[in-house]
């Protein structure tokens, strides 16, 4: 991903000490996610990568969800998609942040379909905020995507690692998963999703 670790002077953005107080859990979040995901684009739309943890953190902002709950979406993707130094990540974020980040973190020495899976027994097994942060994240997603496919029709899929069958296959078991498990509007919110791109893309 070409993170670089930040200088001391530089580390001051999201450090948690003594000195940095007046910096809330969202700021310290915000400013970890602008650093981890620096020179990422989205692969779907090609926008800067940090668009996409902050529309999910301002979602769940919007539904009243708490501040370690808000800040776990800025931060949700970090230990996943970039080499920020985890052990630093954990200090600056919190155990209670950090509950949600490992709940949502797909394992990429798995297979495709094995991560997938643990993915959704993972989120299954986690608490409301996990959940929240794991179907907000989804939301985003398919709404980048549905974007992306009025946009670039078939030739969108060129850029994942799966099919489109193999996309729909997660959703609707990650759907399932959570209609079983938690009643919110949210999961509301992603069951149209779901139906719109099994509507627009097969």
């Amino acid at each position: 991903m070409g993170y670089n670790r930040p200088k001391n002077a530089e580390r001051i953005l999201y450090a948690r000490n003594e000195s940095m107080n007046h910096f809330s859990l969202i700021d310290t979040a915000a400013r970890i996610a602008a650093i981890a995901h620096k020179n990422q684009r989205r692969r779907q739309n090609d926008i800067p990568y940090i668009m996409h943890p902050t529309s999910v953190a301002l979602l769940l902002s919007q539904h009243d969800f708490p501040d370690a709950v808000v800040a776990a979406a800025l931060v949700h993707d970090v230990l996943e998609d970039t080499d920020f130094p985890e052990e630093e990540l954990r200090t600056a974020m919190g155990e209670e942040v950090m509950a949600i980040v490992d709940a949502v973190t797909n394992d990429n020495l798995l297979p495709w379909e094995e991560k997938k899976l643990a993915y959704i027994e993972s989120v299954k097994q986690s608490p409301e905020g996990a959940k929240a942060v794991a179907t907000a994240d989804k939301i985003h997603n398919l709404r980048d995507l549905l974007n992306a496919y009025e946009e670039q029709g078939e030739a969108l899929w060129k850029n994942f690692n799966a099919a489109k069958e193999k996309k729909l296959w997660f959703e609707e078991a990650m759907l399932s998963m959570l209609k079983r498990s938690w009643s919110h509007a949210l999961v509301e919110e992603y069951e149209r999703l779901v139906e719109e791109f099994k509507r627009k893309a097969f």
